[in-house]
């Protein structure tokens, strides 16, 4: 038999022309448009088609919006009187195309292959509809109904009724129709070739196993009942029935689940495929129905929920229309199908059974995430990075890993000597990694100095066009106790000079080329002293509390400019600012080199905020229990008393009793 197919080179078509090839002595015709011959090789090999056997399956070029699909006249005249049977599975399948391309394939595309089918004289035209040609029908909809489905004003819903109408009155050859279901991967392998149905809410799905263990309780949607099938049972059904004495002029076929699910139903299924939190209690949607279309529509307009709402949806991929599906109010009836399958031994797997592979193909395939760079060199590479305080410490170790990543990088400090030897060490780092030639640049300023902090902003315009990652990494930490520092204002004055003045100066300068731009991303190096409120920092916390504050009213304020922000809660680091306090020799400490990391980290994934559990659970019992907070901490206090450094003795050594050695292994990385 020879057969014409459309869409051939699409999901099903794709494998509905392997199952017509199986059959003895078949040949396959199929369109394609001009310049998609580069996948001819793909196809091929798909089929299982080499050397000769390649005209098994011959490519015609045409164009499914133009008339007789564009089809040449020869071409035309080597077809005609030779097709037994014309397969269209091309159609837009996609909620959030637009509706002109539609209208143009699925209508107008269809109107052109039954013309063609016609100029061909073919013996049979197989149209693949969809269950969407019911539109919002309320109840069952059998397969001998048609002009009963309601609720078509979406693009899609509409353009797959007219298009089967079109099929149904203007076809000049015998015709069968088919309307699948929701098609989802092959039940076998998983496998799936684009995000559609259920699969956009697998990015939901993953996000709440990352947040909450399998065992905790969620809530879920009950819904509508939606139908889904696997693409294998969908290609059976075709190849089929269209090969049997069912294949009958007028007939359409629900090739859907019999089961067929609730909305609910199905994320729940999905959530336990992919270990995520089992849905333990449904809320059914059909409860927001007493909200009058009036009131959602007029609170769908404000702006802030507009923006939350868009943001949420871009965030986690859904379509702008699919909420409106979660109270699907249509099941339909399989008969005919039933007939026609019956002694076949073909049968619509349990999703229950398949769900798991549908999962593990996405999450290893098609999770949107997978096509995401988020190595440093992807995100930083030929970007300008400003680093304060990279002469040394964190700052250097964070350069470092930013030259390698290909950055241009630059650094400040206020010691032009150690500037020198810092931009050698990170060129002879970058380059014995491999980056050929490193771009670093070095700035002596004092960006305490209003003066030379706005003459440094300045030069990073003039000379860089300003930068697009900004470390504020330079910092002065104080330990000592406030009653040791009644004659020592200038301690205060001191930190918040640099910590928080500094920081701001550079930053403000720095945002008006960002949101020129409107590209930007800021990461503040604080401490986690600010969220365990640690007793002797209170000039360096107090500093690095109000830059906190100021953060977080800018991250606000810039959200819709393209510009972010993470603040590093970062625990105790062995830097050179820490070594006069000999009391932190023995205490664990992280490395600069892993402080470095997790600069890098707050630039590919741009958290809010990046902190150790350690931290999070100072702050909160802090939040609880303040009371409970204040004993623990003020038993540390007394634990660890003023250095000598602080006390003014530069000489002496520090003397620890064994509990409070015992607790400087306990608590890794906390400022006492």
């Amino acid at each position: 038999m020879h057969y014409f197919v459309t869409g051939a080179t699409g999901f099903i078509g794709k494998r509905l022309v392997k199952a017509l090839l199986a059959r003895r002595g078949s040949t396959v015709s199929f369109l394609v448009r001009e310049g998609s011959e580069g996948k001819l090789a793909a196809l091929y090999e798909y089929w299982g088609l080499a050397g000769t056997a390649k005209k098994r399956a011959q490519p015609v070029t045409g164009d499914l919006t133009a008339r007789r699909l564009g089809v040449a006249a020869d071409a035309l005249k080597a077809l005609k009187g030779s097709v037994d049977a014309v397969y269209h599975l091309a159609a837009v399948y996609d909620l959030g195309a637009d509706a002109d391309s539609q209208v143009a394939v699925n209508i107008e595309g269809t109107r052109n292959v039954c013309e063609f089918a016609k100029a061909v004289d073919a013996k049979h035209f197989h149209h693949v509809s969809s269950i969407a040609a019911a539109g919002l029908y309320e109840g069952v909809f059998r397969e001998d109904m048609f002009d009963e489905a309601e609720g078509l004003d979406h693009p899609y819903f509409m353009t797959k009724h007219e298009s089967e109408k079109i099929v149904r009155k203007e076809c000049k050859v015998p015709w069968t129709v088919y309307r699948p279901a929701v098609v989802v991967g092959d039940s076998t392998t998983g496998e799936m070739d684009k995000i559609d149905g259920p699969y956009y809410f697998f990015k939901l799905i993953q996000r709440m196993r990352q947040i909450l263990p399998p065992w905790f309780p969620s809530v879920g949607l009950e819904g509508g009942r939606i139908n889904i099938v696997p693409v294998d049972f969908v290609v059976a059904c075709l190849d089929h029935i269209s090969h049997s004495r069912h294949a009958i002029t007028g007939k359409c076929y629900h090739l859907v689940d019999p089961q067929g699910y609730r909305v609910g139903d199905v994320l729940d299924i999905f959530s336990k495929a992919a270990h995520a939190p089992k849905m333990n209690l449904f809320v059914n949607a059909a409860l927001l129905g007493f909200i009058p279309k009036s009131v959602k529509k007029g609170l769908m307009a404000l702006a802030p929920v507009r923006r939350i709402r868009n943001a949420v949806m871009k965030d986690l991929g859904l379509p702008e229309d699919i909420f409106q599906l979660v109270n699907y109010p249509t099941r339909f009836d399989r008969r005919e199908l039933d007939a026609a399958l019956k002694g076949s031994g073909i049968e619509c797997p349990n999703l229950h059974d398949y769900a798991w592979r549908l999962w593990d193909y996405w999450e290893r395939h098609l999770d949107p995430d997978l096509f995401i760079d988020r190595s440093l060199k992807g995100t930083v590479g030929g970007k300008v990075v400003l680093v304060t305080g990279g002469s040394s410490g964190i700052g250097l170790a964070a350069a470092c890993k930013f030259a390698e990543a290909g950055a241009i990088t630059i650094i400040c400090a206020r010691d032009e000597d150690k500037l020198a030897e810092a931009v050698q060490e990170i060129v002879a780092y970058a380059k014995g990694k491999g980056t050929a030639e490193p771009k670093v640049f070095s700035y002596s300023v004092d960006i305490a100095d209003m003066e030379g902090c706005a003459a440094f902003v300045k030069a990073l315009e003039e000379q860089h066009g300003g930068v697009d990652f900004l470390i504020n990494n330079a910092g002065r930490s104080i330990r000592r106790a406030i009653e040791n520092s009644y004659d020592r204002f200038h301690d205060f004055e001191r930190t918040m000079q640099l910590n928080y003045f500094g920081c701001l100066r550079v930053t403000m300068g720095l945002l008006p080329g960002m949101v020129k731009k409107k590209r930007g991303h800021v990461v503040n190096i604080s401490s986690i002293g600010v969220l365990t409120n640690a007793p002797r920092f209170s000039a360096y916390v107090a500093s690095k509390a109000a830059l906190d504050a100021w953060t977080r009213c800018a991250s606000s304020e810039f959200a819709d400019q393209g510009i972010t922000f993470t603040t590093i809660n970062m625990p105790l680091v062995r830097t050179p600012m820490i070594a006069p306090t000999k009391i932190y020799n023995n205490v664990p400490t992280l490395s600069p080199e892993e402080a470095a990391d997790m600069i890098a980290q707050a630039c590919i994934a741009k958290p809010v905020r990046i902190a150790t559990r350690l931290g999070i659970t100072g702050e909160l019992l802090h939040a609880v229990s303040p009371r409970i907070a204040q004993i623990v901490m003020n038993t540390s206090f007394r634990m660890f008393p003023d250095s000598d450094a602080a006390k003014g003795d530069k000489s002496g050594k520090s003397q620890l009793s064994p509990e409070a050695i015992a607790m400087q292994q306990m608590m890794r990385g906390i400022h006492f």
